[in-house]
């Protein structure tokens, strides 16, 4: 039982290790140059132009002329 144990010990020690050796991965900055249009501009965390523009296009939505 004792052997079984430190086998499985073992075993689990060398996996744990295999992931540790891998290449590391590059990331890349994220491409933010367009992001200048109503929808993305977000001073206060959240699009500020693009959600008054549909708030007021709303109505038009739900009652079509």
């Amino acid at each position: 039982m004792r052997k079984t144990i430190t086998a499985v010990a073992a075993t689990l020690f060398v996996l744990s290790a295999v992931p540790a050796t891998a290449d590391p991965v590059i990331v890349d900055e994220p491409d933010t140059s367009d992001l200048n249009n109503t929808w993305t501009f977000a001073p206060l965390g959240i699009p500020v132009f693009g959600l008054i523009q549909s708030v007021v296009k709303a109505p038009n939505g739900i009652i079509p002329n």
